[in-house]
Protein backbone atom coordinates (compact mmCIF):
# COMPACT_ATOMS: atom_id res chain seq x y z
CA UNK A 1 0.00 0.00 0.00
CA UNK A 2 1.36 3.72 -0.97
CA UNK A 3 1.68 6.26 1.38
CA UNK A 4 1.31 9.83 1.29
CA UNK A 5 2.74 12.39 3.19
CA UNK A 6 0.56 15.35 4.19
CA UNK A 7 1.60 18.57 4.55
CA UNK A 8 1.28 20.37 7.99
CA UNK A 9 -1.20 21.81 8.37
CA UNK A 10 -1.08 25.47 10.20
CA UNK A 11 -2.99 26.45 13.58
CA UNK A 12 -5.89 27.97 13.39
CA UNK A 13 -7.64 30.54 16.30
CA UNK A 14 -10.17 29.43 18.67
CA UNK A 15 -13.85 28.24 16.97
CA UNK A 16 -16.72 31.01 17.15
CA UNK A 17 -19.97 29.69 17.10
CA UNK A 18 -22.14 32.44 14.76
CA UNK A 19 -26.17 31.79 14.40
CA UNK A 20 -28.41 34.02 12.41
CA UNK A 21 -28.85 37.16 13.59
CA UNK A 22 -32.48 39.22 14.59
CA UNK A 23 -32.22 42.51 13.60
CA UNK A 24 -33.70 45.53 16.18
CA UNK A 25 -33.79 48.53 14.59
CA UNK A 26 -31.66 51.52 17.03
CA UNK A 27 -34.71 53.68 17.32
CA UNK A 28 -36.57 50.67 18.81
CA UNK A 29 -33.38 49.33 20.90
CA UNK A 30 -33.57 53.22 22.58
CA UNK A 31 -37.22 53.63 23.06
CA UNK A 32 -37.25 50.05 25.35
CA UNK A 33 -34.29 51.49 27.33
CA UNK A 34 -35.95 54.39 27.34
CA UNK A 35 -39.32 52.48 28.28
CA UNK A 36 -36.95 50.15 31.40
CA UNK A 37 -36.02 54.34 32.88
CA UNK A 38 -39.09 55.02 32.82
CA UNK A 39 -40.67 52.14 34.71
CA UNK A 40 -37.71 51.89 37.31
CA UNK A 41 -38.64 55.76 37.97
CA UNK A 42 -42.28 54.73 38.16
CA UNK A 43 -41.42 51.78 40.48
CA UNK A 44 -39.22 54.20 42.87
CA UNK A 45 -42.78 57.19 43.02
CA UNK A 46 -44.17 54.36 44.40
CA UNK A 47 -42.50 53.30 47.16
CA UNK A 48 -41.56 56.69 48.13
CA UNK A 49 -45.08 57.85 47.69
CA UNK A 50 -46.34 54.60 50.03
CA UNK A 51 -43.98 55.32 53.10
CA UNK A 52 -44.28 59.28 52.38
CA UNK A 53 -44.74 60.12 56.61
CA UNK A 54 -40.83 58.64 56.71
CA UNK A 55 -39.86 61.72 54.66
CA UNK A 56 -39.09 65.34 55.48
CA UNK A 57 -39.13 67.79 53.42
CA UNK A 58 -36.87 71.13 53.85
CA UNK A 59 -39.99 73.12 52.43
CA UNK A 60 -42.47 71.81 54.99
CA UNK A 61 -45.70 69.66 54.61
CA UNK A 62 -46.01 66.64 54.04
CA UNK A 63 -45.01 64.88 51.03
CA UNK A 64 -47.19 65.23 47.45
CA UNK A 65 -47.20 62.41 44.75
CA UNK A 66 -44.90 65.67 43.04
CA UNK A 67 -42.76 65.47 45.75
CA UNK A 68 -42.28 61.79 45.58
CA UNK A 69 -41.79 61.96 41.99
CA UNK A 70 -39.45 64.15 42.47
CA UNK A 71 -37.56 62.54 44.99
CA UNK A 72 -37.70 59.45 42.81
CA UNK A 73 -36.14 61.58 39.58
CA UNK A 74 -33.29 63.06 41.79
CA UNK A 75 -32.15 60.17 43.34
CA UNK A 76 -32.05 57.29 40.85
CA UNK A 77 -30.27 59.57 38.09
CA UNK A 78 -27.18 60.02 41.15
CA UNK A 79 -27.83 63.64 40.39
CA UNK A 80 -28.46 64.07 45.08
CA UNK A 81 -30.33 66.85 46.58
CA UNK A 82 -28.61 69.78 48.93
CA UNK A 83 -27.77 73.49 48.40
CA UNK A 84 -30.17 73.88 45.58
CA UNK A 85 -33.27 72.33 45.42
CA UNK A 86 -36.20 73.42 43.69
CA UNK A 87 -38.49 74.67 45.95
CA UNK A 88 -42.18 75.67 44.33
CA UNK A 89 -44.10 73.04 42.34
CA UNK A 90 -43.38 74.90 38.90
CA UNK A 91 -39.45 74.10 39.43
CA UNK A 92 -39.85 70.83 40.55
CA UNK A 93 -42.03 69.86 37.82
CA UNK A 94 -39.95 72.02 35.34
CA UNK A 95 -36.88 69.75 36.80
CA UNK A 96 -39.52 66.39 36.24
CA UNK A 97 -40.48 67.26 32.43
CA UNK A 98 -37.39 68.72 31.23
CA UNK A 99 -34.49 67.59 33.20
CA UNK A 100 -35.18 64.47 33.97
CA UNK A 101 -35.29 63.46 30.46
CA UNK A 102 -32.14 65.11 30.15
CA UNK A 103 -30.18 63.06 32.40
CA UNK A 104 -31.85 59.95 31.32
CA UNK A 105 -30.74 60.72 27.76
CA UNK A 106 -27.47 61.45 28.91
CA UNK A 107 -27.09 58.02 30.85
CA UNK A 108 -28.27 56.38 27.69
CA UNK A 109 -25.76 57.40 26.17
CA UNK A 110 -22.83 57.43 28.69
CA UNK A 111 -23.43 54.14 29.99
CA UNK A 112 -26.14 52.55 27.12
CA UNK A 113 -22.89 51.64 25.05
CA UNK A 114 -21.69 49.15 28.24
CA UNK A 115 -24.56 47.76 28.44
CA UNK A 116 -25.48 46.99 25.58
CA UNK A 117 -22.37 44.64 24.69
CA UNK A 118 -22.85 43.25 28.21
CA UNK A 119 -26.42 42.37 27.60
CA UNK A 120 -25.73 41.28 23.64
CA UNK A 121 -22.97 38.59 24.95
CA UNK A 122 -25.39 37.41 27.94
CA UNK A 123 -28.10 36.94 25.05
CA UNK A 124 -25.71 35.08 22.77
CA UNK A 125 -24.26 32.72 24.81
CA UNK A 126 -27.70 32.04 26.06
CA UNK A 127 -28.74 31.78 22.66
CA UNK A 128 -25.83 29.38 21.70
CA UNK A 129 -26.19 27.27 25.12
CA UNK A 130 -29.91 26.70 23.96
CA UNK A 131 -29.46 25.80 20.25
CA UNK A 132 -26.45 23.37 20.94
CA UNK A 133 -28.74 21.34 23.54
CA UNK A 134 -31.34 21.22 20.39
CA UNK A 135 -28.84 19.50 18.14
CA UNK A 136 -29.67 15.97 17.85
CA UNK A 137 -29.64 13.75 14.78
CA UNK A 138 -28.70 16.64 12.49
CA UNK A 139 -25.85 17.32 9.70
CA UNK A 140 -22.52 18.76 10.06
CA UNK A 141 -21.09 20.29 6.84
CA UNK A 142 -17.59 21.13 6.59
CA UNK A 143 -16.36 23.85 4.49
CA UNK A 144 -18.93 26.14 2.89
CA UNK A 145 -17.46 26.97 -0.26
CA UNK A 146 -18.78 25.91 -3.85
CA UNK A 147 -19.29 22.37 -3.03
CA UNK A 148 -20.34 22.95 0.46
CA UNK A 149 -22.94 25.46 -0.56
CA UNK A 150 -24.08 22.80 -3.39
CA UNK A 151 -24.22 20.03 -0.86
CA UNK A 152 -26.38 22.17 1.52
CA UNK A 153 -29.24 23.63 -0.77
CA UNK A 154 -29.37 19.80 -1.94
CA UNK A 155 -30.14 18.73 1.52
CA UNK A 156 -32.09 21.81 1.79
CA UNK A 157 -34.28 21.10 -1.22
CA UNK A 158 -34.55 17.56 -0.29
CA UNK A 159 -36.43 17.82 3.04
CA UNK A 160 -33.78 18.24 5.52
CA UNK A 161 -34.99 21.33 7.59
CA UNK A 162 -32.06 24.61 7.84
CA UNK A 163 -32.62 24.24 11.73
CA UNK A 164 -30.60 20.68 11.36
CA UNK A 165 -27.61 21.81 9.12
CA UNK A 166 -24.42 23.42 10.50
CA UNK A 167 -21.60 24.91 8.98
CA UNK A 168 -17.95 24.80 10.06
CA UNK A 169 -15.32 26.75 7.91
CA UNK A 170 -12.21 28.35 8.53
CA UNK A 171 -13.12 31.83 7.10
CA UNK A 172 -15.56 34.21 8.78
CA UNK A 173 -17.04 35.04 6.05
CA UNK A 174 -18.11 32.04 4.87
CA UNK A 175 -19.77 31.30 8.09
CA UNK A 176 -21.59 34.75 7.69
CA UNK A 177 -22.98 33.66 4.27
CA UNK A 178 -24.44 30.77 5.79
CA UNK A 179 -25.65 32.41 8.80
CA UNK A 180 -27.43 34.99 5.99
CA UNK A 181 -29.12 31.79 4.22
CA UNK A 182 -30.82 30.80 7.98
CA UNK A 183 -27.88 28.34 9.01
CA UNK A 184 -25.90 27.90 12.26
CA UNK A 185 -22.11 28.06 11.83
CA UNK A 186 -18.77 27.56 13.43
CA UNK A 187 -15.76 29.51 12.81
CA UNK A 188 -12.61 27.25 13.40
CA UNK A 189 -10.64 24.35 12.46
CA UNK A 190 -12.59 20.95 11.79
CA UNK A 191 -9.77 19.08 12.30
CA UNK A 192 -9.56 20.04 16.18
CA UNK A 193 -12.25 18.06 18.02
CA UNK A 194 -13.20 20.80 20.31
CA UNK A 195 -14.36 22.70 17.45
CA UNK A 196 -16.54 20.18 16.16
CA UNK A 197 -17.88 19.44 19.80
CA UNK A 198 -19.14 22.75 19.59
CA UNK A 199 -21.60 21.61 16.89
CA UNK A 200 -22.50 18.77 18.67
CA UNK A 201 -20.85 16.03 16.33
CA UNK A 202 -20.86 12.89 18.53
CA UNK A 203 -24.84 13.37 18.07
CA UNK A 204 -24.88 14.51 14.26
CA UNK A 205 -26.63 11.85 11.45
CA UNK A 206 -24.45 12.99 8.97
CA UNK A 207 -21.36 14.60 8.43
CA UNK A 208 -20.43 16.15 4.71
CA UNK A 209 -16.74 17.65 4.33
CA UNK A 210 -16.12 19.74 1.18
CA UNK A 211 -12.70 20.78 2.49
CA UNK A 212 -10.32 22.79 -0.25
CA UNK A 213 -7.43 20.22 0.14
CA UNK A 214 -7.29 16.18 0.52
CA UNK A 215 -5.06 16.42 3.32
CA UNK A 216 -7.10 18.51 5.73
CA UNK A 217 -10.44 16.22 4.69
CA UNK A 218 -8.02 13.27 5.57
CA UNK A 219 -7.74 14.72 8.99
CA UNK A 220 -11.27 16.29 9.66
CA UNK A 221 -12.75 12.09 8.99
CA UNK A 222 -10.41 11.20 10.76
CA UNK A 223 -11.81 13.46 14.13
CA UNK A 224 -15.16 13.29 13.02
CA UNK A 225 -15.05 9.58 13.40
CA UNK A 226 -13.20 9.51 16.49
CA UNK A 227 -16.14 11.45 17.80
CA UNK A 228 -18.71 9.67 16.36
CA UNK A 229 -18.26 6.13 15.15
CA UNK A 230 -21.76 5.64 13.77
CA UNK A 231 -22.57 8.61 11.60
CA UNK A 232 -22.82 8.68 7.89
CA UNK A 233 -19.49 10.60 6.46
CA UNK A 234 -19.27 12.13 3.32
CA UNK A 235 -16.09 13.45 1.82
CA UNK A 236 -15.35 15.22 -1.53
CA UNK A 237 -11.75 14.62 -2.45
CA UNK A 238 -9.90 16.17 -5.67
CA UNK A 239 -7.57 13.63 -6.38
CA UNK A 240 -8.37 9.87 -6.72
CA UNK A 241 -5.25 8.70 -5.12
CA UNK A 242 -6.23 9.65 -2.02
CA UNK A 243 -9.47 7.82 -1.89
CA UNK A 244 -7.98 4.62 -0.30
CA UNK A 245 -6.76 6.89 2.64
CA UNK A 246 -9.95 8.24 3.10
CA UNK A 247 -11.56 5.13 3.60
CA UNK A 248 -9.32 3.72 5.99
CA UNK A 249 -9.74 7.35 7.91
CA UNK A 250 -13.33 6.42 7.87
CA UNK A 251 -15.16 7.81 5.39
CA UNK A 252 -18.86 5.60 4.10
CA UNK A 253 -18.46 8.06 0.73
CA UNK A 254 -16.14 9.69 -1.21
CA UNK A 255 -16.47 11.83 -4.45
CA UNK A 256 -13.54 12.80 -6.98
CA UNK A 257 -14.89 16.20 -7.86
CA UNK A 258 -12.13 16.96 -10.53
CA UNK A 259 -12.62 13.40 -12.06
CA UNK A 260 -16.60 13.87 -12.25
CA UNK A 261 -16.10 17.06 -13.79
CA UNK A 262 -14.16 15.50 -15.87
CA UNK A 263 -16.39 12.81 -17.03
CA UNK A 264 -19.24 14.76 -17.52
CA UNK A 265 -17.64 17.37 -19.35
CA UNK A 266 -16.35 14.25 -21.88
CA UNK A 267 -19.82 13.30 -21.85
CA UNK A 268 -20.89 16.19 -22.46
CA UNK A 269 -18.84 16.89 -25.64
CA UNK A 270 -18.97 13.22 -26.97
CA UNK A 271 -22.47 13.35 -27.05
CA UNK A 272 -24.03 16.35 -25.83
CA UNK A 273 -27.98 14.33 -25.31
CA UNK A 274 -26.04 12.30 -22.52
CA UNK A 275 -24.38 15.44 -20.60
CA UNK A 276 -28.38 16.85 -21.01
CA UNK A 277 -29.72 13.64 -19.25
CA UNK A 278 -26.57 13.39 -16.59
CA UNK A 279 -27.14 17.46 -15.80
CA UNK A 280 -30.82 16.80 -14.81
CA UNK A 281 -30.45 13.94 -12.76
CA UNK A 282 -27.66 16.15 -11.04
CA UNK A 283 -30.39 19.33 -10.99
CA UNK A 284 -33.23 19.33 -7.71
CA UNK A 285 -36.67 20.09 -8.10
CA UNK A 286 -37.60 19.54 -12.29
CA UNK A 287 -37.55 17.03 -14.83
CA UNK A 288 -35.66 13.77 -13.28
CA UNK A 289 -34.11 12.83 -10.17
CA UNK A 290 -32.55 10.12 -8.97
CA UNK A 291 -34.57 9.09 -5.03
CA UNK A 292 -34.48 5.38 -2.81
CA UNK A 293 -37.85 4.27 -1.32
CA UNK A 294 -38.57 1.51 -0.21
CA UNK A 295 -40.36 -1.66 -1.70
CA UNK A 296 -44.00 -1.67 -2.66
CA UNK A 297 -46.33 -4.08 -0.87
CA UNK A 298 -47.20 -4.67 -4.39
CA UNK A 299 -43.83 -4.97 -5.83
CA UNK A 300 -42.86 -7.78 -3.62
CA UNK A 301 -41.82 -10.81 -5.31
CA UNK A 302 -41.08 -9.29 -8.40
CA UNK A 303 -37.85 -8.37 -10.36
CA UNK A 304 -36.28 -4.77 -10.43
CA UNK A 305 -37.06 -5.10 -13.99
CA UNK A 306 -40.52 -4.94 -13.42
CA UNK A 307 -41.26 -1.88 -11.63
CA UNK A 308 -43.14 1.23 -12.80
CA UNK A 309 -40.33 3.45 -11.85
CA UNK A 310 -37.22 2.87 -13.48
CA UNK A 311 -35.31 0.93 -10.83
CA UNK A 312 -31.17 1.34 -11.11
CA UNK A 313 -30.29 -0.33 -7.88
CA UNK A 314 -31.01 -2.71 -4.58
CA UNK A 315 -30.24 -1.97 -1.38
CA UNK A 316 -30.75 -5.00 0.40
CA UNK A 317 -28.92 -5.59 4.17
CA UNK A 318 -27.09 -2.40 3.75
CA UNK A 319 -25.43 -3.55 0.53
CA UNK A 320 -26.01 -2.22 -2.66
CA UNK A 321 -26.82 -4.36 -5.51
CA UNK A 322 -27.30 -3.18 -9.03
CA UNK A 323 -30.67 -3.80 -10.81
CA UNK A 324 -29.53 -6.88 -12.77
CA UNK A 325 -27.27 -8.97 -10.07
CA UNK A 326 -29.06 -12.24 -9.41
CA UNK A 327 -29.14 -11.72 -5.63
CA UNK A 328 -31.97 -9.12 -5.91
CA UNK A 329 -33.52 -11.02 -8.38
CA UNK A 330 -37.04 -10.82 -6.97
CA UNK A 331 -37.95 -8.22 -4.26
CA UNK A 332 -38.01 -8.50 -0.94
CA UNK A 333 -39.76 -7.02 2.08
CA UNK A 334 -37.42 -4.41 3.39
CA UNK A 335 -35.87 -4.20 0.49
CA UNK A 336 -35.09 -0.30 -0.71
CA UNK A 337 -34.90 0.55 -4.44
CA UNK A 338 -32.75 3.37 -6.14
CA UNK A 339 -35.24 4.78 -8.75
CA UNK A 340 -35.05 7.70 -11.82
CA UNK A 341 -38.33 9.24 -11.38
CA UNK A 342 -39.87 12.97 -12.23
CA UNK A 343 -39.21 15.40 -9.73
CA UNK A 344 -42.57 16.92 -9.04
CA UNK A 345 -43.92 15.57 -6.02
CA UNK A 346 -46.06 11.86 -6.39
CA UNK A 347 -48.83 11.45 -4.06
CA UNK A 348 -47.34 7.90 -3.00
CA UNK A 349 -44.16 9.66 -2.98
CA UNK A 350 -43.08 12.38 -0.22
CA UNK A 351 -40.69 14.60 -1.13
CA UNK A 352 -37.16 12.91 -0.26
CA UNK A 353 -35.69 13.61 3.39
CA UNK A 354 -39.31 14.84 4.40
CA UNK A 355 -40.49 13.47 7.78
CA UNK A 356 -43.62 11.73 7.04
CA UNK A 357 -45.56 8.49 8.51
CA UNK A 358 -45.21 5.94 5.59
CA UNK A 359 -47.74 6.27 3.18
CA UNK A 360 -50.10 3.02 2.31
CA UNK A 361 -49.97 1.80 -1.23
CA UNK A 362 -52.90 3.19 -3.03
CA UNK A 363 -53.09 -0.30 -5.44
CA UNK A 364 -52.88 -2.21 -2.33
CA UNK A 365 -55.83 -3.78 -1.00
CA UNK A 366 -54.24 -4.38 2.63
CA UNK A 367 -52.85 -0.92 3.33
CA UNK A 368 -50.16 -2.37 4.54
CA UNK A 369 -48.05 -1.16 1.46
CA UNK A 370 -45.24 1.33 2.51
CA UNK A 371 -43.92 3.96 0.14
CA UNK A 372 -41.60 6.15 2.31
CA UNK A 373 -39.14 7.60 -0.04
CA UNK A 374 -35.39 9.73 0.53
CA UNK A 375 -33.07 10.91 -1.84
CA UNK A 376 -29.95 9.50 -2.28
CA UNK A 377 -28.76 12.86 -0.54
CA UNK A 378 -30.27 12.53 2.48
CA UNK A 379 -31.22 8.46 3.31
CA UNK A 380 -29.24 6.98 6.20
CA UNK A 381 -26.54 4.47 4.64
CA UNK A 382 -25.93 2.52 8.10
CA UNK A 383 -29.21 0.59 6.62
Amino acid sequence: MSTHRLPRLTSRPVSDVLLPATYVSPLRQIGLRIALALGLLLLVVVIVYADRGGYHDSAGGPLSLLDSLYYATVSITTTGYGDITPVTAGARLVNVLLVTPVRIAFLVVLVGTTLEVLATRSREQWRISRWRSRLRDHTVVVGYGTKGRSAVDTLVNGGIPISQIVVVDTQQAAVAEANAAGFGGVVGDATRADVLRRVELAAATRVVITTQRDDAAVLVTLTARQLNPSATVVVAVREAENIPLLRQSGADLTVTSSDAVGRLMGLSSVSPALGTVMEDLLTYGEGLEVAERAVLTREEGKSPRQLDDVAVAVVRGGEVYRYYDPTVAQLLRGDRVVVIRPAEELPWAPRPGAEHEPAADPDDESGNGSAAEVSSTGSDRRG
